[in-house]
Protein backbone atom coordinates (compact mmCIF):
# COMPACT_ATOMS: atom_id res chain seq x y z
CA UNK A 1 0.00 0.00 0.00
CA UNK A 2 1.29 3.37 -1.18
CA UNK A 3 1.78 6.35 1.67
CA UNK A 4 1.29 10.02 0.78
CA UNK A 5 4.44 11.77 0.23
CA UNK A 6 5.00 13.81 3.51
CA UNK A 7 4.40 17.62 3.52
CA UNK A 8 7.75 18.83 4.80
CA UNK A 9 8.73 22.09 6.34
CA UNK A 10 11.73 23.93 7.68
CA UNK A 11 12.27 24.94 11.27
CA UNK A 12 11.40 28.65 11.13
CA UNK A 13 8.14 27.96 9.27
CA UNK A 14 7.19 25.61 11.71
CA UNK A 15 7.96 27.89 14.48
CA UNK A 16 5.99 30.69 13.33
CA UNK A 17 3.25 28.77 11.73
CA UNK A 18 3.16 26.94 15.30
CA UNK A 19 3.31 30.23 17.07
CA UNK A 20 -0.29 31.57 15.47
CA UNK A 21 -1.78 27.94 15.71
CA UNK A 22 -1.07 28.10 19.31
CA UNK A 23 -3.72 31.31 19.42
CA UNK A 24 -6.43 29.20 17.92
CA UNK A 25 -10.12 30.12 18.88
CA UNK A 26 -8.88 33.49 20.10
CA UNK A 27 -9.16 37.19 19.00
CA UNK A 28 -7.54 40.29 19.34
CA UNK A 29 -7.64 43.84 18.83
CA UNK A 30 -5.79 46.09 16.63
CA UNK A 31 -4.80 49.48 15.80
CA UNK A 32 -3.44 50.60 12.50
CA UNK A 33 0.29 52.33 13.97
CA UNK A 34 1.40 53.12 10.61
CA UNK A 35 -0.36 54.41 7.04
CA UNK A 36 0.99 56.46 5.08
CA UNK A 37 -1.77 56.44 2.86
CA UNK A 38 -4.44 56.67 5.52
CA UNK A 39 -8.06 56.43 4.07
CA UNK A 40 -11.90 56.11 5.65
CA UNK A 41 -11.87 51.94 5.58
CA UNK A 42 -9.94 51.83 8.73
CA UNK A 43 -10.28 54.94 10.26
CA UNK A 44 -12.73 54.93 13.96
CA UNK A 45 -13.53 51.00 13.42
CA UNK A 46 -12.71 48.36 15.23
CA UNK A 47 -10.05 46.02 14.08
CA UNK A 48 -10.36 42.11 15.19
CA UNK A 49 -7.89 39.12 14.40
CA UNK A 50 -9.76 36.20 14.82
CA UNK A 51 -7.56 33.00 14.64
CA UNK A 52 -10.22 30.52 13.96
CA UNK A 53 -10.05 27.70 12.47
CA UNK A 54 -6.84 25.86 12.50
CA UNK A 55 -4.83 22.56 11.25
CA UNK A 56 -1.56 21.37 10.63
CA UNK A 57 -1.42 23.05 7.10
CA UNK A 58 -3.98 25.43 7.42
CA UNK A 59 -4.32 28.65 9.32
CA UNK A 60 -8.07 30.85 8.29
CA UNK A 61 -8.18 33.98 10.47
CA UNK A 62 -10.55 36.74 9.61
CA UNK A 63 -9.90 39.97 10.10
CA UNK A 64 -12.84 42.22 10.89
CA UNK A 65 -12.92 45.97 9.72
CA UNK A 66 -15.82 47.25 11.88
CA UNK A 67 -18.87 45.50 10.49
CA UNK A 68 -17.05 44.59 7.88
CA UNK A 69 -16.28 40.95 7.84
CA UNK A 70 -15.35 40.51 3.91
CA UNK A 71 -11.76 39.59 4.95
CA UNK A 72 -9.87 36.53 6.15
CA UNK A 73 -6.29 35.61 6.11
CA UNK A 74 -5.23 32.27 5.21
CA UNK A 75 -1.49 30.57 5.76
CA UNK A 76 -0.96 27.52 4.25
CA UNK A 77 1.46 25.44 3.98
CA UNK A 78 2.86 23.94 0.73
CA UNK A 79 5.81 21.68 1.31
CA UNK A 80 8.14 24.44 -0.06
CA UNK A 81 7.03 27.29 2.11
CA UNK A 82 4.49 29.56 3.50
CA UNK A 83 1.59 31.02 1.75
CA UNK A 84 -0.30 33.77 2.45
CA UNK A 85 -3.47 34.33 0.67
CA UNK A 86 -6.57 36.96 0.93
CA UNK A 87 -10.18 35.70 0.81
CA UNK A 88 -12.24 38.26 0.20
CA UNK A 89 -15.88 37.73 0.23
CA UNK A 90 -19.65 39.87 -0.10
CA UNK A 91 -22.18 40.42 2.43
CA UNK A 92 -23.60 37.24 0.31
CA UNK A 93 -20.87 34.81 0.99
CA UNK A 94 -19.76 35.58 -2.73
CA UNK A 95 -16.30 36.04 -3.84
CA UNK A 96 -15.16 39.53 -4.17
CA UNK A 97 -13.39 39.47 -7.72
CA UNK A 98 -10.71 40.58 -6.03
CA UNK A 99 -9.62 37.72 -4.02
CA UNK A 100 -7.58 34.95 -3.20
CA UNK A 101 -4.36 37.16 -3.62
CA UNK A 102 -1.12 37.27 -1.93
CA UNK A 103 2.53 35.56 -1.68
CA UNK A 104 4.80 32.70 -0.96
CA UNK A 105 7.58 32.89 1.32
CA UNK A 106 10.86 33.00 -0.77
CA UNK A 107 13.56 32.21 2.07
CA UNK A 108 13.69 30.77 5.59
CA UNK A 109 12.72 34.33 7.14
CA UNK A 110 12.24 33.90 11.10
CA UNK A 111 10.50 32.33 13.84
CA UNK A 112 8.71 35.69 14.54
CA UNK A 113 8.79 36.81 11.07
CA UNK A 114 7.42 35.79 7.23
CA UNK A 115 7.20 37.88 4.26
CA UNK A 116 5.41 37.00 1.47
CA UNK A 117 5.98 38.92 -2.01
CA UNK A 118 2.92 38.92 -4.54
CA UNK A 119 2.76 35.79 -6.47
CA UNK A 120 2.19 35.87 -10.31
CA UNK A 121 -1.22 35.41 -9.97
CA UNK A 122 -1.69 38.42 -7.49
CA UNK A 123 0.09 39.81 -9.98
CA UNK A 124 -2.34 39.70 -12.96
CA UNK A 125 -5.12 39.84 -10.91
CA UNK A 126 -3.85 43.26 -9.83
CA UNK A 127 -2.89 44.33 -13.48
CA UNK A 128 -6.48 43.48 -14.80
CA UNK A 129 -7.86 45.35 -11.88
CA UNK A 130 -6.58 48.73 -12.99
CA UNK A 131 -4.11 48.64 -9.80
CA UNK A 132 -0.67 48.00 -11.02
CA UNK A 133 1.47 49.44 -8.21
CA UNK A 134 0.27 46.31 -5.97
CA UNK A 135 1.99 44.03 -8.18
CA UNK A 136 4.89 45.20 -5.89
CA UNK A 137 3.20 43.99 -2.80
CA UNK A 138 5.10 41.89 0.03
CA UNK A 139 2.90 41.01 2.94
CA UNK A 140 4.10 40.10 6.08
CA UNK A 141 3.60 38.78 9.38
CA UNK A 142 5.00 39.14 12.97
CA UNK A 143 4.04 36.84 15.98
CA UNK A 144 5.68 37.92 19.77
CA UNK A 145 3.90 37.12 22.60
CA UNK A 146 2.55 40.39 23.14
CA UNK A 147 1.65 40.89 19.48
CA UNK A 148 0.87 39.90 16.26
CA UNK A 149 1.55 42.34 13.13
CA UNK A 150 0.10 42.49 9.56
CA UNK A 151 1.96 44.58 7.41
CA UNK A 152 1.68 45.72 3.84
CA UNK A 153 4.70 46.99 2.02
CA UNK A 154 5.32 47.88 -1.62
CA UNK A 155 7.38 51.35 -3.18
CA UNK A 156 6.05 54.47 -1.73
CA UNK A 157 3.29 52.85 0.42
CA UNK A 158 3.50 51.24 3.79
CA UNK A 159 0.31 49.79 6.23
CA UNK A 160 0.75 48.29 9.42
CA UNK A 161 -2.08 46.95 12.16
CA UNK A 162 -0.65 45.55 15.38
CA UNK A 163 -2.71 43.42 17.73
CA UNK A 164 -2.61 42.95 21.59
CA UNK A 165 -2.31 39.49 21.84
CA UNK A 166 -1.98 40.11 25.68
CA UNK A 167 -6.01 41.10 26.09
CA UNK A 168 -7.92 38.81 24.11
CA UNK A 169 -11.53 39.46 22.82
CA UNK A 170 -14.88 37.84 22.35
CA UNK A 171 -14.54 36.45 18.92
CA UNK A 172 -16.84 38.04 16.38
CA UNK A 173 -19.33 35.76 14.33
CA UNK A 174 -18.01 34.39 11.65
CA UNK A 175 -16.73 35.86 8.49
CA UNK A 176 -19.10 36.41 5.24
CA UNK A 177 -19.20 33.26 3.36
CA UNK A 178 -18.27 30.97 6.26
CA UNK A 179 -20.57 29.36 8.77
CA UNK A 180 -20.05 28.94 12.81
CA UNK A 181 -21.72 25.60 12.60
CA UNK A 182 -19.04 22.70 13.24
CA UNK A 183 -16.44 25.80 12.78
CA UNK A 184 -16.50 25.48 8.97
Amino acid sequence: MATDAPLVSIETHDNFFNSIKALCDKAFQGQVTIDNAPGDSFANKDLIMHVRKCSDEKLEIPFHVGDDASRTWIITKTGSGLSLKHDHRHRDGSHDESTMYGGHTLDAGWSQAQSFPADQYSKELFVSSGIPQSAGNTWQMFIYADKFTYRLIRQGREFRVDFDLTAPVTPPPAPWGYSDENNE
